[in-house]
């Protein structure tokens, strides 16, 4: 099982959906591993260069007020990508047993693809070695209020206890 955490920001409002688990967002919250604040994307890279983590490999629906936080606690690198409805919204750059976070995710309900592996080439949007292609079951609902907006943590690696499940995604139904 993975793992899905809605948090609530500003206020602390509940942001609790069914089937997955919620905590408060606090100062008290741990940080298990290296958080890096995500940039603009204009960043020029060559294919084969390894994107840095957090890089923002696609950003279509960014501007609004939620945030996604990824923990890869795996061996190889990844990249989450979020889906509105039939639109890829946002792909992230998550390296090894490393946390990147996605601010300004406009509200809404999206699906969570991610895939891994080795030697991503950014010109194709995918791994040359070993790619692995997952979505998980569950949506993650952002919403904005006057007072609060939505946090959402996602660990992509198996999690004793979690609480989401993952299945195989067909590499051409990938939104690459």
């Amino acid at each position: 099982m993975f793992s899905l955490r809605p948090f609530a920001g500003v206020a602390l409002a509940s942001a609790l959906l069914t089937g997955f688990t919620a905590a408060p967002a606090s100062a008290a919250t741990p940080a298990a591993a290296t958080v890096t604040k995500v940039e603009a994307a204009g960043t020029v890279e060559t294919a084969a260069a390894r994107p840095r983590n957090g890089r923002i490999l696609y950003a279509r629906l960014l501007g609004g007020h939620g945030t996604l936080s990824v923990k890869n606690g795996g061996r190889t690198d990844a990249v989450v990508t979020l889906v509105r409805g039939k639109k890829k919204a946002v792909s992230v750059y998550v390296r090894a047993r490393s946390t990147a976070k996605v601010t300004g995710v406009r509200d809404g309900t999206y699906k969570v693809y991610f895939t891994s592996g080795y030697r991503f080439s950014v010109s194709k949007g995918r791994f040359g070695r070993n790619a692995v292609y997952q979505r998980f079951d569950n949506q993650l609902r952002f919403t904005t209020t006057s007072t609060s907006s939505t946090i959402w943590k996602l660990t992509i690696t198996p999690v004793k206890g979690g609480n989401a499940r993952a299945r195989g995604v067909n590499p051409n139904d990938f939104p690459a």
